[in-house]
């Protein structure tokens, strides 16, 4: 039989049994430690704010009845303000793809979800603020890692039907250079099982993050599913066989909202036919300037887009937005990054300083950007980057005067302009 547990910090006590709204818990110590069964739900009341406080659970609910976490009562959202605690320790159990890439190393998650399935996280506020008494510098290159909302696949096989809907992320005073680390707003991983022949290659298959506002986090804003299994993905063409294995399907990203996020917007990476609708990057890149990204050691990386995925076949970008992009060695809207089949079509996108769209180096293929608008991109508006195959057609760009319409420096390998409308602005 499912159970509804209530939380209050204003008016609960962990003494108390929590199964009512009368006799609610007092503290998220309380859920942790529960073992919760799947058509369980825990409610945290509204107005209520949980201080030097962290969410921690690994729970798996049922298609027909999944584990739910939200709220309950009338007012402001609950808020979890981590402020540097529920340190857990991240190791992807391989090196990255680069020797620069952190890959192991303590990290603060206000919220983390480790191998849940059939699980709903919605209706929170959360934040995770730097810890004043470690007297840690905001820049240092060894800051620990932060994230509000950290989701990790690994000891438990395909994990499926996940559900991430109205957070209210903000404020998370991460590491401003690891990108691969969970480190962020919302940031979801695969890391190496323990015993992967006995319980399967970490991965997701149904993963949702809906109607969520992350504000001025560090260092991304929302990045989807970097995994240790980045080794079987290095061909350029990419067949779907290898993602059914080793990547992740039925990824949906909608109708969220990044506004800024030190480093990139929104990432999908190693997913399957991705859909990545109706959100808005705004303001992204905030950190990526040699005034903030001031001690990065041996690591390389001051790059920064809005909406792009790494890794993926066949991702669909539609009706996003993206603005005012701050500049860096990308700083564009949108970047058909590594991957096969990227389409970026009736997207809209304005001043962002590295211009609309790139189509990045020869890992990139099959990609195409159809039916977008550009209004008053910076910076030069398209950057080819010696791709082997873009597609670019049917676009409407208004271009300043004084734009180039390729990206100085960033021109060259093979494109297709066809049917587009190129507009000057005075």
């Amino acid at each position: 039989m499912s159970r509804t547990y209530y939380v209050s910090a204003k008016a609960g006590n962990d003494h108390n049994q929590g199964n009512s709204e009368r006799e609610p818990f007092a503290t998220l110590s309380a859920v942790n430690r529960l073992k919760l069964q799947p058509g369980d739900r825990v409610l945290l009341e509204c107005g209520s704010v949980f201080e030097d406080q962290y969410l921690h659970l690994s729970a798996q609910g049922t298609v027909e009845s999944p584990i739910i976490i939200g709220s309950y009562g009338e007012g402001a959202l609950p808020r979890i303000c981590g402020n540097g605690q529920g340190i857990w320790f991240q190791d992807y159990g391989v090196e990255l793809d680069a020797p620069t890439h952190v890959w192991r190393g303590e990290v603060s998650s206000a919220v983390l979800l480790t191998d849940v399935s059939n699980f709903i996280l919605s209706d929170l506020e959360i934040t995770n603020c730097g810890n004043t008494k470690s007297h840690e510098n905001y820049n240092s290159a060894h800051k620990m890692d932060r994230t509000g909302v950290a989701v990790v696949a690994k000891n438990r096989g395909t994990l499926q039907n996940i559900t991430l809907k109205n957070l209210y992320v903000h404020d998370v005073e991460g590491n401003v250079y690891n990108k691969h680390m969970n480190n962020g707003g919302i940031y979801i991983t695969a890391l190496k099982p323990d015993d992967e022949a006995k319980t399967g290659i970490a991965r997701y298959d149904g993963f949702t993050i809906e109607d969520c506002f992350v504000y001025r986090v560090s260092r991304w804003g929302i990045a989807f599913g970097y995994t240790y299994r980045h080794d079987n993905f290095k061909e350029c063409l990419l067949e779907e066989a290898w993602f059914k294995e080793y990547g992740h399907e039925n990824i949906l990203v909608r109708n969220n909202y990044v506004k800024a996020a030190g480093g990139d917007g929104i990432t999908v990476m190693y997913s399957l036919r991705p859909l990545v609708e109706h959100n808005t990057s705004d303001s992204v890149a905030q950190q990526m300037n040699a005034l903030c990204y001031c001690e990065p050691l041996d690591r390389q990386g001051m790059v920064a887009a809005a909406i792009w995925p790494w890794k993926c076949k066949d991702a669909l970008f539609r009706y996003n937005e993206a603005t005012d992009t701050r500049l860096n060695q990308d700083g564009m809207a949108y970047d058909a990054d590594s991957g096969d089949g990227t389409r970026y079509e009736y997207n809209y996108s304005r001043l962002n300083e590295g211009g609309c769209v790139m189509f990045c180096l020869e890992q990139a293929v099959n990609n195409t950007f159809c039916y977008n608008l550009s209004e008053d991109d910076l910076g030069g508006t398209i950057s080819p980057a010696d791709n082997p195959d873009a597609y670019i057609g049917y676009n409407t760009f208004y271009v300043r005067n004084n734009v180039p319409f390729i990206r100085t420096s960033m021109d060259g390998g093979n494109y297709v302009l066809e049917d587009n409308v190129i507009i000057p602005l005075e």
